[in-house]
């Protein structure tokens, strides 16, 4: 059974538990057998990568795609339990293509598929529209030859070459509050800081599906309290915290303050173009101005895309791009073949404030040029209306692009509003100069969106 609506812009993602599920493992078989066919993969001609994250559903998901797969004498690798840039990982180490089933920072009733080509390279909504098409069609006959599967461990190689690329090996000893809430970052964090010069205070590192602490979204601020909390409490240095799949990472600072993904990809630009002088950096419509400010003061190159890893990596390929960063706190490395990972993020951040004896919260002032609203969901019955409504009040005060979603650039200020890709949800975010105007132009676009 599937529904195509669990069929999205850039991954696979529905309701599995309940009274109205949306998609199951016959379903799962039938994606699996269309993955094959849309990615080319048969007898003889290579292997699919398959990890799961530790979502109730994924091992009879995971199993049932796998099966798919292999009716149509494709192989699989199955990577078991693995964080998103786990398979990002054994993609670009392997050369093959991977498919990750995990949800991300959906609610645990919640699964779905995330895909890759070779070496982590993005898939395009044209293949996923192939992929739908397949799995909804009749079933075909299995292939004449059944493909094999086998089982491979690679978190220990996944973390030595985290470690490769960051040397901790000099920083000064800090206290890190890591809070997985019980998603796979339970699984890479022992892994990869281990015998580092540091003291973790773990925050619901077990792993555990039904998510019984908070939901595995830091993009909420409900969702960091905890980590706040704890840094406050055992006056740690700071604090990262990851989504459900782990392959994004949100940082609060010593004080228990948020700090803001755009500045940490400020941050990290600069680290980065420290090593490639005159490099580019991708960010999307939603990073803060002060990022290409900063790469520019650095000597470096901007490029600007869509919000989404897909548009994110795409750029990163064709601009050769040394590091890409999102507002959502997606960090993008061409050392990690262009994809995302939230862990080689943290160290960054570890080796940026164990470098200094300064605090994180005056290491990062220097990345933070203007004040910004943070992203607010509004959940709206319909989309263009809103944006034609928004267009019109702005009127004379603002440039308007449609670039993503609707964009609207003032003097020294701009406020974008986008359709969420997962969830039925208008998300707004807002940049200015001061806090004071930061308030003022959310609260205008809030009440048209909201009326």
């Amino acid at each position: 059974m599937i529904h195509a609506s669990i069929f999205k812009a850039n991954d696979i993602r529905g309701v599995t538990t309940g009274p109205e599920p949306e998609w199951d493992a016959d379903g799962a078989y039938a994606i699996g057998a269309a993955t094959a066919d849309v990615f080319a993969i048969s007898a003889g001609a290579g292997a699919l990568v398959v990890g799961r994250d530790m979502r109730t559903t994924s091992p009879v998901l995971s199993a049932a795609f796998a099966d798919g797969v292999l009716s149509r004498g494709a192989d699989v690798i199955d990577i078991g339990l693995a964080s998103t840039d786990g398979l990002w990982f054994a993609s670009g180490s392997l050369g093959l293509p991977g498919a990750m089933f995990t949800a991300s920072h959906n609610p645990g009733n919640y699964n779905g598929i995330k895909f890759c080509h070779p070496r982590a390279q993005p898939v395009q909504p044209a293949e996923l529209v192939a992929i739908r098409e397949r799995a909804l069609a009749e079933a075909v006959a299995p292939a004449v030859r059944r493909g094999t599967r086998s089982e491979r461990d690679l978190l220990g190689a996944y973390a030595d070459h985290l470690l490769s690329l960051v040397d901790l090996s000099g920083i000064r000893r800090l206290k890190v509050v890591v809070d997985a809430g019980n998603g796979m970052g339970g699984l890479t964090t022992p892994a990869v800081l281990a015998g580092q010069n540091l003291e973790i205070v773990g925050l619901y590192l077990d792993l555990d599906g039904s998510f019984p602490n908070h939901p595995p979204n830091p993009l909420e601020p409900a969702n960091l309290l905890d980590a706040q909390a704890a840094v406050r409490e055992h006056g740690a240095d700071l604090a990262v915290v990851f989504d459900g799949d782990a392959d994004r990472c949100f940082v609060i600072d010593e004080r228990g303050e948020v700090v803001s993904p755009s500045a940490i990809t400020g941050l990290i630009a600069v680290r980065e173009l420290a090593r490639d002088p005159g490099g580019t950096i991708v960010i999307n419509k939603i990073t803060s101005h002060s990022v290409p400010q900063l790469v520019a003061a650095a000597g470096g190159r901007t490029v600007i895309t869509r919000v989404g890893h897909t548009f994110v990596k795409a750029a990163m390929a064709e601009n050769g791009a040394v590091f890409g960063g999102e507002h959502s706190a997606h960090f993008y490395f061409r050392d990690f073949w262009g994809a995302d990972t939230g862990m080689l993020a943290a160290l960054h951040v570890l080796a940026a404030v164990g470098e200094t004896d300064e605090p994180l919260s005056r290491l990062v002032e220097q990345y933070s040029l203007f004040a910004a609203s943070g992203e607010i969901n509004s959940t709206v019955a319909e989309v263009e209306p809103i944006l034609v409504a928004l267009e019109k009040h702005f009127g004379d005060r603002a440039v308007p692009d449609r670039v993503d979603g609707l964009t609207l650039t003032g003097d020294g200020w701009w406020v974008n509003v986008r359709p969420s890709n997962t969830e039925p949800l208008l998300r707004l975010n807002v940049e200015a100069p001061t806090a004071e105007q930061v308030d003022a132009l959310r609260d205008e676009a809030l009440a048209i969106i909201r009326a």
